[in-house]
């Protein structure tokens, strides 16, 4: 009890740079089941994203703020466990996916944000997924993992995705907020819809200006500043899956050894807490997500974590 009371207070007492604008930023997320259990080590297993932001000098009537974004990233999934020698023991591929993106992001006065975002990459060997596990693996002292000669095949990849955020109401301390996304593409197509709910320590930031939703960039052209912000956060969404070529393989390339279908259902939850301190924020999220295929051995549901780290600066 007095870890989390010292923890708390910590986070409430965080410097605050209010009077600063910071227009540019880097930020880092890893995806890992190790920030759930070390015992664990299955399905999405692996995600990384290295992404740049920074901030447009164009002004707009309607958009208080532009932002273009560059991001590397790669996902990673496995079965149950990473050793699984036979196709006879798979209950999900092997599956590397490794992309670059371009995306534009507008924050709208009427408190609205649309992001849009292009992906190219390649799924199957040329992601190089064996060998980043294989680094993980002898970084924590894991066995080395067997099976990837069983991954989803090769192919070029070519993903479009779209998110449109907008509030719903909001107080001092608490927001809720309507998000939907939509990814069309080689590797996943999509729908997905949910909310976004704030509890904050402090009064919460609009969220045009708040690191929720990465718009904490500010110029002399904005009408904010970059300002401290400790809250909790709950994410639950249902989503519709038409494709994923994770599971069902590549329809540009129908060579893998091992498939599985789809549901097309699914619902996800993310519980986590963000905070600022100085020109850096961070975050730690919980994630859940129900099946994901139809095979008779995953589970019903399955967990995650994630860790973040944003760095600000002109």
């Amino acid at each position: 009890m007095k870890k989390n009371v010292l923890l708390l207070f910590t986070l409430l007492s965080l410097p605050s740079f209010s009077q600063h604008k910071y227009a540019k930023e880097f930020s880092f997320i890893n995806d890992n089941d190790l920030y759930i259990s070390t015992h664990q080590d299955r399905y999405y297993t692996n995600g990384a994203f290295l992404t740049y932001r920074f901030l447009s000098k164009n002004q707009n009537k309607n958009v208080d703020k532009k932002i273009y974004e560059i991001q590397l990233g790669h996902h990673m999934y496995t079965p149950y466990k990473a050793i699984v020698e036979t196709v006879e023991e798979h209950d999900r591929p092997f599956a590397g996916y490794l992309f670059g993106s371009f995306g534009v992001n507008k924050f709208y006065t009427n408190e609205s944000i649309l992001k849009t975002a292009i992906q190219i990459g390649a799924i199957g060997s040329s992601s190089f997924g064996e060998e980043l596990q294989g680094i993980i693996h002898k970084i924590y002292g894991f066995k080395e993992a067997t099976g990837w000669n069983y991954q989803i095949k090769d192919a070029v990849t070519l993903n479009l995705k779209a998110d449109y955020i907008k509030k719903i109401t909001r107080d001092n301390l608490f927001d809720l907020t309507w998000v939907s996304s939509a990814r069309l593409g080689t590797v996943y197509t999509d729908f997905s819809t949910g909310l976004y709910s704030r509890i904050g320590f402090k009064p919460l930031e609009n969220i045009i200006n708040s690191i929720a939703f990465h718009g904490n960039l500010n110029n002399q052209n904005t009408n904010f500043n970059n300002k401290a912000e400790v809250f909790l956060y709950l994410k639950p969404m249902l989503h519709y899956i038409a494709y994923d070529a994770t599971i069902e393989g590549s329809f540009l390339n129908n060579g893998s050894p091992v498939t599985f279908d789809i549901k097309p259902f699914t619902f996800t939850t993310e519980i986590g807490i963000r905070f600022t301190s100085n020109r850096f924020n961070f975050g730690y999220v919980v994630n859940y997500h129900t099946k994901k295929l139809k095979s008779s051995r995953v589970p019903k549901g399955n967990f995650y974590g994630s860790i973040q780290l944003n760095y600000q600066f002109n």
